[in-house]
């Protein structure tokens, strides 16, 4: 083997490997959307997320008594509890 094979088999087939790696990993990076940062305007409309979807309406509510507004929760985003 001559110098010059040992320096590509050792040396510039590694670098070649670790160089489209590298660009693999980059490449999501830099074509990726803009993130959101606070403080910026939200574009998109509300979702609401619920893990129990059937929980959301208003026939499983039983526990109100008829003339009261249903909601007995307290507390909130403030913390007043």
């Amino acid at each position: 083997m001559t110098i010059v094979e040992t320096v590509l088999v050792f040396a510039l087939i590694p670098l070649a490997i670790y160089g489209v790696i590298t660009l693999l990993t980059v490449r999501p990076k830099a074509t990726r959307i803009p993130r959101y940062r606070p403080g910026q305007e939200w574009g998109y409309a509300p979702v609401w997320w619920s893990a129990n979807p059937a929980g959301l309406s208003v026939e499983h509510h039983s526990a109100a008594e008829p003339g009261t507004s249903g909601s007995t929760a307290k507390g909130g985003a403030r913390g007043n509890w």
